[in-house]
């Protein structure tokens, strides 16, 4: 019997604060918010994308460029076995000399970003590429740096983290990390 422990590392309100303050800070460091675009990856960065391009639009009136992703065939981990579920990509616009921030619910090992990049390119030459996430939980296996995030989550790497987010502000909103405990053997 496996045990499962939960934690919750972030709630509706310190969710709603971190997007604002990554949609914030995405547009104090664009020269031309205008110029900048939203790449959701999917499944994590839709809602995520929709929620930081929202308030992007409350703050300064600009209603950012949105696109979703798929990198499925662009994932250096698929293998004969696996049968991927592929999804849309929707860019409905140039990317060539945009600002695009590509936009996940977690990063992790760095490997997500890097398929979106390779992915995003297949599409035209942005002049920059940042990344979003709203939990950075660390462990990286390639060398790349989160440049908004909501949150830096201190996680084993077996741990999981389980992003709850709805499109629009939703009180149900939440971030929890889960551990698999093997319970304790009593004496033999």
């Amino acid at each position: 019997m496996v045990l499962v422990h939960r934690r919750t590392v972030m709630n509706a309100d310190r969710i709603d604060r971190a997007i604002r303050r990554i949609a914030e800070e995405i547009l104090e460091k664009s020269h031309d918010p205008h110029q900048v675009a939203l790449i959701g990856i999917r499944a994590g960065g839709v809602n995520l994308t929709q929620r930081i391009a929202d308030y992007i639009k409350d703050l300064e009136g600009i209603e950012v460029l949105i696109g979703m992703l798929d990198i499925t065939l662009y994932r250096d981990d698929l293998s004969s076995e696996n049968k991927p579920l592929i999804h849309k990509t929707e860019i409905d616009f140039d990317v060539t000399g945009k600002c695009l921030v590509l936009v996940d619910d977690v990063l992790f090992t760095g490997r997500t970003i890097r398929a979106a990049m390779d992915a995003v390119m297949d599409y035209g030459r942005p002049d920059a590429i940042r990344a979003a996430a709203l939990i950075d939980r660390g462990h990286r296996e390639l060398p790349i740096q989160p440049d908004f995030i909501g949150q830096a989550v201190t996680t084993e790497t077996d741990e999981k983290v389980e992003v709850s987010l709805a499109e629009s502000k939703n009180r149900g909103d939440k971030v929890v990390v889960t551990t698999e405990l093997e319970p304790e053997e009593g004496p033999q």
